[in-house]
């Protein structure tokens, strides 16, 4: 066996280290960032259509969960007596993780790490969307297709597309987001492997070489730092075998960064399609709001069965008799003015309001996917996305104003002892929330990254070099 290995490797691949940084930085977590939201986007999308067909349920907590880092839900068997329930919270869980992950978490090499990247793994393979089946092994993986399989059953062309559209997105963004995965994780192994011999291995002689001896130094020298097996034997076979040498040379060699591009090359941000991921985000909404319009229909009728006796009864009757429009419903809606912090009354015209409910649940649907409404926005100008997404957030956030005020008129219209016969709607207006927030929040990342090219320009540097 040889000696340690030389200052000169750990010095080459400390150089060798900080290039691989810095490209993994500049492009591979750019892409990452971009594949994981368009792969939430999709799951989000296929989430929202399970719980419309009642699939599955709707988590109550879900929007009470705080999440402070990632977590990988359960992934064990399944209760057979307890099917649904189980499922239903995994897969919502697995929803608030994607949306944390992508909406909230820190993109960087220095806070990413070997057990941070593992868990993203963990998530983007939590369903085996490339071999989604119903004979699947996985537990997560088998009743995914099942649900796909019974949310196809007796949908119209509009539902077969939108389902259609993301089962076909996930595999494509698995396969690219493990390749970046892939060359994050033999980055921290390399630089784990590094620190190793910084500490510990580089004036440790072959006859000391072994994972007992180093994991004991390490415990004293590197005080916390977790003890990899595999990434340990590489170190040794790399330093003190015989093959080590060309060991070294195929560790050096899977680390650089190819320069043969120039740099003008870095592709260019696609900032409509940012965008578009934006209005995407507001369609997801279609399949909430459609939940809320049947429930306040349901609200509607047990008010105005209230209100009703026999004379207005008969009076009802005679008006169907003769053909007579029925008389308008309004209802005088309670809102908190924000910016005076008083309460204002408004009056609301039921009839016109669900009309127009209708017309709006279109709109997002068209949104949701990838049909003839996604295809116009496509050819339009990124100015006149921009504006279309601003006034959905806003159209968005003013129906969930009403909605809200809605919810509170119906519940304070009947008794206490009706009160059970008043549908709620508090989940589903946490997640038409959760929509305009995170279509808020593509839309500042599209200003935010459109202010500093503007700035790099200024300054004189090319953003896409």
């Amino acid at each position: 066996m040889a000696d340690a290995a030389p200052s000169n490797y750990t010095d080459t691949l400390a150089q060798a280290l900080e290039a691989r940084k810095d490209w993994l930085e500049k492009t591979e977590l750019v892409k990452l960032k971009e594949e994981l939201r368009i792969f939430q986007i999709s799951y989000s999308v296929l989430y929202n259509m399970f719980l419309k067909k009642k699939l599955i349920h709707e988590d109550p907590y879900k929007q009470e969960t705080k999440i402070s880092e990632l977590a990988i839900p359960e992934s064990g068997p399944l209760n057979e007596a307890k099917r649904l329930e189980q499922i239903s919270l995994r897969l919502a869980n697995y929803d608030s993780q994607l949306d944390f992950l992508v909406n909230f978490y820190q993109f960087g090499i220095d806070f990413f790490n070997l057990e941070r990247v593992r868990k993203i793994v963990g998530l983007v393979r939590y369903v085996d969307w490339i071999n989604l089946s119903p004979d699947s092994k996985s537990p997560n993986t088998k009743a995914a297709a099942e649900l796909v399989s019974n949310a196809k059953d007796g949908g119209d062309s509009l539902t077969l597309s939108i389902i259609g559209e993301s089962i076909t997105r996930l595999p494509k963004c698995t396969s690219t987001i493990m390749g970046i995965l892939r060359n994050l994780i033999g980055y921290y192994k390399e630089m784990y492997k590094l620190s190793v011999r910084n500490a510990v291995t580089n004036n440790m002689q072959a006859g000391e070489a072994n994972p007992a001896i180093i994991r004991k130094k390490m415990n004293s020298a590197m005080p916390g730092t977790p003890f990899y097996q595999e990434f340990i034997d590489e170190l040794i076979k790399e330093d003190y075998s015989k093959d080590g040498q060309t060991m070294k040379e195929a560790v050096l060699a899977s680390l650089k960064v190819a320069d043969d591009k120039p740099k003008t090359t870095k592709p260019k941000v696609a900032y409509k399609d940012i965008l578009l991921s934006g209005i995407q985000a507001v369609g997801a909404a279609a399949s909430v709001v459609t939940e809320v319009a049947q429930k306040i229909d349901a609200n509607e009728a047990v008010l105005e069965n209230r209100k009703k006796g026999f004379w207005e009864k008969v009076k009802l009757l005679l008006k169907s008799m003769t053909n007579s429009d029925p008389d308008e419903i309004i209802y005088e809606l309670q809102f908190f003015d924000q910016t005076k912090g008083t309460e204002t009354k408004e009056q609301l015209n039921f009839g016109q309001f669900r009309v127009e409910l209708d017309r709006k649940i279109k709109i997002y649907t068209g949104m949701s996917g990838q049909g003839p409404f996604m295809n116009k926005l496509k050819a339009m100008a990124e100015e006149q996305v921009l504006e279309y997404l601003e006034r959905a957030i806003k159209d968005l956030q003013s129906l969930h104003r009403t909605l809200t005020s809605l919810d509170e008129y119906f519940k304070s219209s009947v008794v206490r002892e009706e009160r059970d016969q008043i549908k709620g709607v508090k989940p589903e207006l946490a997640s038409i929330k959760n929509c305009f927030v995170k279509a808020n929040q593509i839309r500042h990342e599209y200003s935010a990254r459109k202010e500093e090219e503007e700035q790099m320009k200024k300054l004189g540097i090319n953003p896409d070099s």
